[in-house]
């Protein structure tokens, strides 16, 4: 059977967008003689579509839109497509994650999602209702083992244990399905390609079945899509591999009876953490810009290594000639600061426009000098001359129609080291899923090659140059001690003591740990960041503010 994975890039309720890369697709593989199209979950619609689902004219838009996709099928080409369907019994939710396989111009089989989500960013339950019993649909005398997204998910953890009862996959191989396949919307995170390819290949070789595993790709809000899409044979090998982070499409012949797989295309992808962050908030960015109509866009530049690697994805995503940098010093800025400003946008092409705000700043201090009296200057001056620079951004942004992006890293998101309505104002936090030791690390990749940011950023110790001889490390630990702890209590859920027991000193475990409960309230007005690691600061993250159970936070005066 020859078989065409479509990894696309679909907008979410761009319907006759979306509709056009599938006929694309379409044409493509009836060009191959392919006989089945593959697309990936809830393909009509996009992923995720989130609570537009509640909408009734949203779900009929996607009912519609099924007959038009299985139009494109013929009796010699089907298709695997993913759509909602409704619930039509009595009882339960309203809504199934489906699959339909289309031949002939019409769908004449479905498959119902039976594992839905409610980690992370995933909420699937408040939408969906789990699929009954997985059976295999026949297509051209062969039985297809259809499964969606999470459906391939059951496999125990690390510590041995499934959140799941059942497991569709093998469902569908007890059944009689001859070839698995799974249709995914299946976000990036670094390290998860890895984990997908090592279920799919188990779930091969325990099988004995060739695996066709596509995904989506491209970027919808903070998520971004790998693709990566596999085909895997019975042996376990991956005999095909899709792009990461780009369209593709892929036409494979597989011989079901076959013991293994034959040669395939094995597309590079991308095999360093630096090299695939990089890649995700490309894309991140270029989808996100785009899909919410944005052509430009323009960012504080302080001379420091946040906004400089934040300027420097952002020329790789759009091109420099869309891309504004704006210095915006005062009293406290260096001039190496400004220089090394200067040589990066040199280096990356981008625009560039220096506005001074001393003299704003100045007025701000001479019009509170009178409430102020008797008082020392302290954190409210500096917040000062950042919601200056933010208000100056906004109204850049506003006149010339640019995107604003943030520079803040996730580091600094944790603990709060941000000013609301300052350096946080803005349309999207590029690197705010980003730990300051990976900000290092990823501009250390780019400038492998050509210095596209000056090692005189890289080297400097960082600061928000706010007031004189600031360094970051005048009010935070060390930033590898600070990410260790970051990630082990925001990724990994560790407690205090288990971080200690880790080897972090106490007192920087509890200093970082009530630093981040005490921000909750800012990153609740923060922009929507790129997410990048396995628990982002974002929609997949739900802590109260009000909440302080270790009794770590300091009586407020």
């Amino acid at each position: 059977m020859r078989i065409a994975i479509a990894q696309l890039d679909y907008t979410i309720g761009a319907f006759d967008a979306n509709l056009a890369l599938m006929g694309d697709a379409v044409a493509v593989a009836r060009a191959e003689k392919a006989d089945l199209v593959v697309f990936s979950e809830l393909s009509t619609i996009g992923y995720p579509p989130g609570d537009l689902l509640e909408r009734n004219d949203f779900v009929d838009r996607n009912l519609r839109q099924l007959e038009r996709v299985a139009a494109l099928s013929d009796d010699e080409l089907g298709l695997v497509v993913g759509f909602v369907d409704r619930n039509t019994a009595g009882h339960g939710k309203g809504l199934f994650n489906s699959a339909a396989l289309c031949v002939g111009g019409r769908p004449v089989a479905r498959y119902r999602k039976c594992l839905l989500p409610t980690y992370d960013v995933f909420d699937e339950a408040r939408y969906f209702e789990p699929g009954g019993p997985a059976k295999p649909l026949l297509f051209k005398g062969v039985r297809l083992g259809i499964s969606v997204c999470e459906d391939v998910w059951a496999d125990p953890d690390l510590d041995g244990r499934s959140i799941y009862h059942r497991d569709p996959v093998l469902e569908q191989v007890e059944a009689g399905a001859q070839l698995l396949i799974n249709i995914s919307a299946s976000p990036f995170e670094l390290g998860k390609a890895a984990q997908r390819r090592d279920l799919i290949r188990r779930y091969a070789a325990q099988s004995g079945r060739f695996f066709v595993y596509t995904n989506q790709v491209g970027a919808n809000d903070e998520l971004v899509f790998d693709g990566h899409s596999i085909v895997v044979d019975p042996t376990g090998k991956v005999v095909v591999r899709a792009r990461d982070f780009a369209p593709d499409i892929l036409i494979h012949d597989i011989d079901l009876d076959a013991a293994a797989g034959g040669p395939g295309v094995l597309r590079p992808v991308a095999e360093s953490e630096e090299e695939q962050a990089c890649m995700a908030l490309e894309l991140g960015l270029k989808d996100y810009a785009s899909k919410t109509g944005f052509d430009t866009v323009l960012l504080g530049l302080s001379g420091g290594i946040d906004s400089a690697l934040t300027a420097a994805v952002a020329a790789r995503a759009l091109g420099p000639d869309k891309v504004l940098g704006v210095a915006m010093p005062t009293r406290y800025s260096s001039e190496s600061s400004v220089a090394d400003a200067e040589a990066l946008v040199a280096n990356l092409g981008i625009g560039y426009r220096i506005i001074p705000i001393d003299e704003i700043f100045q007025a701000y201090l001479d019009g509170l000098a009178e409430t102020f009296e008797g008082t020392e200057p302290d954190v409210t001056e500096e917040n000062i001359q950042a919601r200056i620079r933010g208000g100056e951004l906004m109204a850049l942004s506003n006149k010339f129609g640019r995107l604003l992006l943030t520079t803040g890293n996730k580091s600094e998101l944790a603990v709060g080291y941000a000013t609301l309505y300052g350096d946080m104002a803005g349309g999207l936090a590029v690197i705010s899923d980003v730990p300051k030791t990976l900000v290092y690390r990823i501009a250390e990749h780019l400038i492998r090659d050509e210095e596209v940011i000056p090692r005189t950023i890289i080297e400097k110790p960082p600061s928000a140059e706010l007031r004189p001889d600031q360094t970051d490390q005048d009010s935070l630990p060390p930033y590898d001690e600070l990410d260790r702890v970051v990630e082990g209590y925001v990724e990994r859920n560790l407690s205090v003591d288990q971080l200690v027991s880790e080897g972090i000193d106490r007192d920087v475990v509890e200093q970082v740990v009530a630093l981040i409960d005490r921000a909750e309230y800012k990153r609740r007005q923060a922009a929507p960041g790129i997410k990048i690691t396995a628990k982002a600061f974002g929609i997949g993250r739900r802590y109260p503010i009000v909440a302080d159970y270790r009794g770590l936070h300091e009586p407020r005066s």
